[in-house]
């Protein structure tokens, strides 16, 4: 049976921020935590070691996998800062194409610092995938 990894944790948030090396790093992860706040309303919590995520969702896929993840989030990693949003949503390459200096993955958006992306559009990424996601996955 399958264990996920990455799982809601007590920890605290500002203990985590305040422990990355990076001065400008830490400085942009505070920024980030403000928008992720004031755009979702939802409290930052803690999922695994590193990931700093804004609601939940429950969600079971057709191969009988399942588990839980937070709606968004990020994670002030060494080299990058990683965004996470919904996969699957139609609309998260059109505002991708507008975020500004980006690389993205499969389920990762990486930026260097928060000054390379517009946040207006940033805050429409967050608000599409809550969406997206609350839409998906309330019908099971």
């Amino acid at each position: 049976m399958y264990e996920q990894k990455t799982k809601e944790t007590d920890n605290s948030v500002i203990e985590f921020i305040e422990n990355v090396e990076n001065l400008k790093k830490r400085e942009d992860a505070y920024k980030l935590l403000d928008i992720f706040t004031e755009t979702t309303g939802y409290p930052a919590r803690m999922w695994g070691p590193s990931i700093i995520g804004f609601g939940s969702y429950h969600y079971k896929y057709d191969s009988g996998h399942e588990g839980d993840a937070p709606l968004v989030g990020f994670s002030p990693r060494k080299a990058k800062i990683s965004l996470y949003f919904a996969t699957g949503d139609t609309e998260r390459e059109a505002l991708l194409q507008k975020l500004g200096k980006h690389t993205s993955g499969k389920a990762c958006v990486y930026i260097t610092k928060a000054a390379d992306i517009n946040h207006e559009v940033l805050k429409a990424l967050i608000n599409q995938s809550v969406k997206f996601l609350n839409e998906t996955y309330q019908k099971q």
